[in-house]
């Protein structure tokens, strides 16, 4: 079920940030102060998401710029996360790493986000399993001021995320709630918007 239009689910939950772990880390201390690209990745010490994690970081000040904070989860422990942020990048680590990294070892966080690559159920025996992968698909979720879902795209495990793609949709959300026009195909930063209305399409297409 898509949470487009709706209240992102809140959570509390540990986390490493900029290299300290923080037992209480929340969602809603960014509520009525800053968008939120809240990003999942499936597990550390592992091939792709070592390359998500250090180009949001790469993109970090853009971000800072657009008064975006940047989230990673998974669900690893958050001693496993430290581990990795102090591990040197030539080893396989994400050393450098500043933003925070949180742990969603219960799997409540990504079930209620709707990225778990799997589910619980139980056998012809009576006995609880799991059908699928119990990690997080590649979930992105731009969530604005007001803690609303506005955007989000789900990858499945083996493809990469775009993060110049996140930094777009950023822009994209910000340039509506400034100017009041809409985003056509392909909009990016510098080029102009359009009005809601036929006429603003018409005029829109007329120039295109």
């Amino acid at each position: 079920m898509s949470l487009i239009g709706k209240k992102a689910p809140l959570f509390s939950a540990p986390a490493v940030v900029n290299g300290q772990i923080v037992e209480n880390f929340t969602l809603e201390q960014f509520i009525g102060k800053q968008d939120v690209i809240l990003f999942f990745y499936p597990l550390d010490f592992t091939f792709v998401c070592p390359t998500e994690i250090i180009a949001f970081q790469d993109k970090l000040e853009e971000f800072k710029k657009r008064n975006t904070a940047v989230i990673g989860v998974s669900v690893d422990s958050e001693f496993s996360h430290l581990a990795w942020v102090n591990l040197p990048r030539n080893k396989g680590g994400i050393e450098g790493v500043t933003y925070p990294l949180v742990a969603d070892m219960a799997k409540t966080i990504a079930t209620n986000y709707g990225v778990l690559a799997g589910d619980y159920t139980y056998n012809d025996e009576g006995e609880m399993i799991f059908e699928g992968s119990p990690v997080a698909y590649r979930g992105t979720f731009l969530i604005d001021k007001e803690g609303t879902v506005r955007h989000c795209v789900i990858n499945d495990l083996p493809l990469g995320r775009s993060i110049d793609e996140a930094i777009r949709i950023v822009d994209a959300l910000q340039f509506n709630e400034k100017y009041g026009e809409v985003c056509p195909a392909n909009w990016s930063q510098g080029k102009e918007g359009m009005n809601a209305t036929q006429d603003g399409v018409a005029d829109y297409l007329s120039k295109h």
